[in-house]
Parts: C-alpha cells; structure tokens; sequence
C-alpha cells in the first residue's frame, strides 16, 4: 500500500505549519521560557589565548548584588569529557583545570537573580594569566599536525602517470578564511533539576544527543532527563554538537537547586558554538586537448583546536565528482590555540568545492573547451570510488536545465568580451553535489477517535520546514487532510531523532514515518481482520489504499470505512504504531547512495576602475531526489545560494594572529549580505525520486550553499581574466 505514487499532498508548495505560531510570537524558543524561581547565568571568558590562570580573585564579584554563586575550576566538580557521536568527539569538559587553550575560553560562570545582575559580577571576576606563546597559524612549525583524520583520504590509479599523459596541467593555492555561523537566535539554555531528574530547554539540533551526554557527564539516567527544542532560532551547524556553556548552565543549576538559564552574547557565540575551519589546499589537474580529465591531485589542511576532533574532510568531493582514472586526496589538520570548530552549513564541501571547481574551470579554458562542455564530458556515469551504479544521478539534466534557463548559449568564451557600458560582465559556473548522509530514525504514528492523526519524533525543525513536510508525508500516507494532522518534535521522550544535520533529517525522519503510517494501517487491518461487519475483512496491506480519512479495497474503492468507525466500532480511543528507518545498504542495494546534485550558474558585473563586484543572478538546478515540499524546499536552495555569496564575498572570522582574539565577533563588524546584495534567484528540481529509500529523498540543506564561490569566481574569470584562489573576494583581488 502506498499513496505516494499518486497522492497531492507530497509535493505541493504549501504554507509552513508553523508560519502562524512564529509570525505572531507564539512559537516559544529556549530564550523564551521562564520558570518560577530562575536564576540568571553570565560567563566569564579569557583574554588570553594560551597559557595558565595564576590566579583568580571572585571576592568582588561574590560581594554583588545578586550574586548567588561563582563557579570556576577551583571549585567545580570533576567531569568526564561527553561521549563520541556520530558527529565524532565531544568537546573538552569545561574549568576543569587553570590550562588556556583559546582566547574567549569558558574559565567561570556566575549565577545571579537577574541577568544583568550576573553580568555586572562577571565583569568582576579578576584573572591573573601566566602567558604562553599562541599557535595561531597553520604554518607555525609548533603547530601538531593530525594526518589523515578519520581515515577517509583516497587514492586510485596512477596520479603520476596521469599527469604523464596530460596535455595541460593547472591549479594552484586555494584559501578560505573561518566563517562563523551566526544563526539569528542567540543559543539558550535553561537547566531545572527536581532531584535527580533534569528538564533542559535548549538551542539544539539534536536532542538525543544532549540528552545523552549530559547522562553520561553527571552520571543519571537518560531516562531522568529531558531535553526540549520545537523551536530553534536557527542553526546551520552551531547547534549539532553540545557545547560547554550547556554543561555549565545544567552545573549551576545543580549548585545552586535552582533552574538557571544562560543566553550567549553575540560575541560569545563567536568563540562558544563553532565556526567552519579555515582551509589551505593544493590542487592539480591534468587533462587532454580531447577534454578528458586523467589525473587530480588535491591535498588540504584546515584548523582544528588543541583537544578537540572535528574533522571535516575538505578534499575529498574531488575523489567523487568526476570519472577521472587518477585521484589522490589528502587531508591534514593543524592544531591552535583557537575555539573548537565545528559544521557550519555545508561543511567540508563549502570549502573543497571552491578549489576543485574553480580548478575544473581552469582546465577547461585551457584547452579552449566550454566549461559545461568539459564538465559533461568528464560526467561520472556511476560512482567513481565505488564502481557502483548511482541509486540515482540527474546532473547531466542539472547541467542542460540550468543552461537552458541561465541563457548559458549567451556567453561568449573570451575573457573580458561581454561589457554593459563600463561593467564588465562574467558568466561562471559550478558542479555541486553534497554527499548521501542518514542514520537510523524513529517515529511514531496515532490515529485517535475523533479521526485525527498525530505522529512525533525527537527531531528538530532549524528553520528547514520539518513540522510542514512531515505533515505533508503523514497525511498522504494516511489519507488525511494536512489540517487533521499534527506532527510533533523537539522532545527528547518522543523517538528517537538524529540531528537536524548534513542533509539527512529529512530522509531519516521521512522513512521513519513512512514505515509508522504504514504500520498504522496494518494495525487496522488487523483490528477488523476478523470482523464481520468490515468490508476490509481478510484485507491485507496490498490490498488497500488510503483517502479521505478512510481505508479502501484497491479492487473495489467503494468498499471501505473510516478509522472513527473502526476505533469505535470496536471501543478504542486510538491506535499507534511505531516506524522505524535504517540506513540503506550499499550490498544490498546494490547502488551506490546518490549525492544531491547541482548545478549553479551565476552572472557578476564588475567595475574594473572601483573593483566593485556585483552579482546580478543566480540560477541553480537540483537534483534532491523527491521534493515533499517544493516552496520549502526553493526557500532551502536560496538561503543556501545567499549563504554561497556570503561565504564568496563577505565572510570572514578575523582573528587577531599576536591575541587570539576574534577581532569582528559583533553583527556591526562581521560581514554578511543584506538584500541589496542578493540578486534574482530561480531555482529548478530536476530527476525524480531516489531508488535508495522508500521516500525517495536526497536532503537540500547544503546543496543549495555548494559551489557558490567557485561559480562567482569562474565568473570573475570570464569577465577580468583574472583567477581569484582566496575567498572572499574583496576590492583589492578586483582592481585592474
């Protein structure tokens, strides 16, 4: 039984569920909850970068007004460091020892009866510092190299012999700078224990994965912890990994038996929830006058703190974007003294996909072929690692689809040749992809008397449109009205839920309720299984199908009844079922997992005299596998693309290399675009459902910001004839 095939409710551009609560304040977020009896947390940080605390005088600050507590490393309990994820290592407990390890480090937290109270305390914390020379620099000969972190580099053919046989060989030095993430709500958290049960209000994007660290860190059940989150003022990464100040603010609490609530400063935010690594990379490429790709060469390094794991491995999309013979990627890290880095929105691929696409363009202009050309030539016609037919790949009707609407025939191929008075003007583009992401995902389906369903899970909704396309996804499957649905989450007690990360929540949480409604229905079936007075008697799942609040026989439509006659027919209030998804195998699909694909086509205006850069339009063509919501899913692909302009023209986390301090962490200082930076946008989905999943879906989160900033850069190129390698782009790259 499935609906899918020929429903109207997936797929439809409806309005978010949520829209109404959000748009009228009524959508409560951490910020948002006060409790009787709440204390008010501020943090103390360092203003060092590394060294040691001497000593730390807290006599003022316990003297003011307020002031119920000051708790630093000299009188805080021991805490185990928080368990490996998914998402890997946890970060380093906090005060736990006098060791500076980055500029901005959590070093006390103050508790006080109002919020200003605490802040006014911790401004009188004094801290007196033994200094040690910093690691700020990835080149710094101090620094500790990690090779190969998680084991992922790749290499297949012979790389040398490959570039033997190339008629041209380009590439060189590719940067990007740190980017922070800066989602719009401060991150929140309040703590109030009762006992040894604890109740936290978070800005997660995973609850489970609070839930279970704080368990194993104050060492109490998880079943006497709760973690909530249906709203989340954003996120793009920052709210994936639990973070010190959450530990700190469920301590305080514990301290002083009270609930305590701490909100982040934007400064803070800056140094407290991670930011996108910065990246040095080294790429070759080797290719034929008949257009052929036969060698890449791509090694990368990027930043990573002193004792922390992220990783995030930038070269490798360059091991599977095209059927070339020859790949060699290597990634390498650095260890500063430097916050600990963590996903920011299209982690990895934000980076790597800058230097290979930008290096893939380069190619192409010197053999004299058109970049599109060249691109669909070298198309990997199944996985190129794994030699495995693709699950599903419509990037070729990305590239035409994309051409066709960008006006692509247009573009003439000489630099500098296409002007509109005194601008300069560039056609560029990109191949994206973000790579196949889900793990294992619960949920839970209920239909009730009244003929309404409700169906929950521990997910998170960062703004992506979860609340409105699972209630799409179950009322198709159910054969209800989206208005007699309702779909929960943001509760750790409902199923279990991974993050709301990596593109993958979607097809995880989708499969998962698709699995649920189905087991729903049978649950059903089995109810009248043996009734005589249902004509869905002996009936089984194949048998029927779904509409109109009702259960129907395939073979004869007319002959069904509703689920509010069978709960009351047979004296039940409602029925349940839980729905579980697994990740799919690649033996047993015999498929190779498919990427989101893209293709992203972009014009740039140039002044040559001013260097001032201009982006005049953006058309990007996806491939996301099934689209449950077209209008959430186009707002998806455009926050992405603005997320891609930022990260190509503005975004830069400045770090003072003598301090360690960031020099920009306020919304005055760091760059981002604001709309008279953000030009027309048409996006397109092309392909059809994945064959991988039940679903079909592929996750558009990422792809939407990948391939941004080697676009506008190949753009630069076709109209300056200049080879931009560092993002962002600024006014000094830009002057002829």
């Amino acid at each position: 039984m499935t609906t899918l095939e020929t429903g109207t409710v997936v797929g439809a551009g409806l309005d978010r569920i949520d829209a109404p609560l959000k748009v009228t304040g009524s959508a409560h977020y951490p910020n948002d909850f006060t409790v009787p009896g709440m204390a008010h947390a501020a943090l103390v940080r360092s203003t060092i970068a590394a060294g040691r605390i001497r000593a730390i005088d807290l006599s003022e600050a316990e003297a003011a007004p307020g002031v119920l507590s000051v708790i630093t490393h000299l009188n805080a309990p021991h805490l185990e460091r928080g368990p490996v994820t998914l998402l890997g290592g946890s970060p380093p407990a906090p005060i736990q020892d006098d060791r500076i390890l980055h500029y901005g480090q959590h070093i006390a937290i103050v508790v006080a009866e109002s919020a200003e109270e605490a802040q006014h305390a911790a401004q009188l914390v004094r801290v007196e510092y033994d200094t040690d020379k910093a690691i700020l620099d990835m080149e710094d000969p101090r620094a500790p190299i990690v090779e190969n972190p998680w084991g992922m580099d790749t290499e297949r053919g012979d790389v040398a012999a490959g570039f033997d046989q190339a008629d041209v060989i380009v590439g060189g030095t590719y940067t990007t700078p740190d980017n922070t993430n800066n989602p719009l709500g401060l991150m929140a958290t309040l703590a109030i224990w009762q006992g040894e049960s604890l109740t936290v209000h978070d800005s997660t994007q995973w609850p489970h994965n609070v839930r279970t660290s704080l368990a194993a860190i104050f060492k109490v059940p998880e079943s006497g912890i709760r973690v909530l989150a249906p709203f989340v003022g954003g996120g793009f990464g920052a709210g994936l990994r639990m973070w010190p100040h959450v530990i700190l603010t469920v301590l305080a609490a514990r301290q002083v038996r009270r609930p305590v609530k701490l909100v982040l400063t934007r400064p803070e935010m800056f140094t407290s929830v991670g930011h996108r690594p910065n990246s040095v990379q080294q790429i070759k490429v080797g290719a034929t006058h008949a257009g052929a790709l036969v060698a890449i060469e791509h090694h990368s390094i990027s930043s990573v703190a002193m004792e922390d794991d992220d990783y995030e491995p930038v070269s490798f999309g360059s091991a599977v974007g095209y059927a070339c013979p020859n790949v060699l990627t290597r990634d390498r890290q650095a260890r500063l003294n430097i916050p600990c880095p963590g996903s920011m929105r299209a982690p990895a691929e934000g980076q790597g996909n800058f230097a290979l696409e930008s290096a893939i363009d380069e190619a192409a202009h010197a053999i004299g072929m058109d970049p599109l050309e060249f691109r669909l030539r070298n198309f990997a016609e199944q996985h190129p690692v794994l030699g495995l037919p693709w699950s599903s790949n419509a990037l070729k009707d990305c590239y035409r689809t994309g051409a066709e609407k960008f006006g692509w025939e247009q573009r003439t191929p000489e630099t500098g040749s296409m002007r509109d008075g005194r601008w300069l003007i560039g056609y560029g583009m990109a191949s994206v992809s973000y790579p196949f992401y889900q793990v294992p995902c619960q949920a839970r389906a209920s239909v009730r008397r009244d003929g309404s369903a409700h169906v929950r899970s521990a997910a998170t909704d960062i703004g992506t449109g979860t609340y409105t396309v699972m209630t799409q996804l179950a009322a198709e499957l159910l054969g209800l009205d989206v208005t007699s649905v309702r779909f929960d989450l943001g509760d750790s007690d409902m199923p279990y839920a991974p993050q709301a990360g990596g593109s993958g929540l979607t097809g995880a949480l989708g499969n998962a309720v698709h699995t649920a409604c189905r087991r729903l229905v049978q649950e059903f079936l089995d109810v009248v299984a043996n009734d005589a007075e249902s004509p869905l008697r002996g009936c089984l799942l194949d048998d029927v199908t779904v509409a109109d609040g009702r259960i129907q026989r395939v073979d004869e439509p007319t002959q069904g009844e509703s689920y509010a006659d069978i709960l009351a027919r047979h004296g039940l209030e409602e029925l349940s079922a839980d729905g579980r998804s697994t990740p799919p195998q690649v033996k047993e699909l015999g498929m190779a997992t498919a990427s989101a694909f893209g293709a992203k086509f972009v014009e740039v205006r140039i002044d040559p005299e001013l260097g001032l850069l201009r982006v005049a339009r953006v058309v990007s063509a996806i491939d996301g596998g099934r689209i449950l919501n077209e209008k959430t899913a186009t707002s998806q692909i455009i926050g992405g693309s603005v997320g891609g302009i930022s990260q190509a023209l503005f975004e830069n986390t400045e770090t003072d290399k003598s301090s360690g301090r960031i020099a920009n962490a306020t919304f005055g200082d760091y760059l981002m675009p604001v709309n008279a930076d953000v030009p027309d946008m048409e996006v397109y989905f092309v392909g059809g459902p994945d064959r991988a999943t039940a679903v079909g879906t592929k996750g558009v989160g990422e792809v939407g910001l990948v391939g941004l900033a080697a676009a506008i850069g190949n753009a630069v190129f076709h109209a300056t004839g200049q080879r931009l390698r560092s993002v962002p782009f600024t006014i000094d790259q830009l002057m002829i």
